[in-house]
């Protein structure tokens, strides 16, 4: 299965299932991100040689005005759309098989954690996974140690606060904080 197909199936909201082609596909997208997060987290790069690896993991060119803190931690890779000048700290970690868009002039702190998958409470499907995208607008400033949890879309001109746990949709223009996140004013 080629990732244009695996993307568009997490864009539908697809279940990943044991046994099923999909899983198994994730199975070996998974394996070469570890090769690759691996040869990026474990040796010294220039911020030129961790864009090229970071392409590498995206199967996507990351514009040059990105600039990654390794390490930096994904267990896909392939479904991470990055805008320009988006800035990542170190030790974040993004699972990004349901998708995640990070709009322009984004930065992330330091520990940030976006998940895109679920799972079932119903304990007979609780292994099945399901897929929901993140998205980030245009110049949003999320804090240190941060969680973004499936389905979440945070406004340009966004701020989270350090530590937040943000659960729901952030409007554009607000200042948000918290577990969970609440607004705690406009800009």
């Amino acid at each position: 299965m080629d990732i244009k197909t695996i993307r568009e199936l997490m864009k539908k909201g697809t279940k990943m299932e044991p046994g099923t082609a999909l899983l198994q596909a994730f199975a070996k997208y998974a394996e070469e991100a570890q090769k690759i997060t691996m040869e990026m987290n474990n040796k010294y790069h220039t911020f030129k040689q961790v864009r090229k690896l970071f392409s590498k993991l995206t199967a996507s060119k990351i514009d040059e005005s990105c600039i990654l803190f390794p390490p930096f931690y994904t267990e896909f890779g392939k479904n991470l759309k990055l805008g320009k000048n988006v800035f990542i700290n170190a030790c974040c970690r993004f699972q990004d098989n349901g998708g995640i868009e990070i709009g322009d002039n984004t930065m992330i702190g330091q520990g940030t954690t976006i998940v895109t998958l679920n799972h079932d409470l119903n304990p007979k499907t609780r292994v099945t996974a399901t897929p929901k995208p993140v998205k980030i607008g245009k110049n949003v400033w999320i804090g240190a140690s941060c969680t973004i949890l499936p389905g979440v879309s945070i406004g340009d001109n966004a701020v989270i606060g350090a530590g937040s746990v943000v659960v729901k949709n952030v409007p554009k223009n607000t200042v948000v904080a918290g577990n969970p996140a609440r607004v705690i004013k406009r800009i």
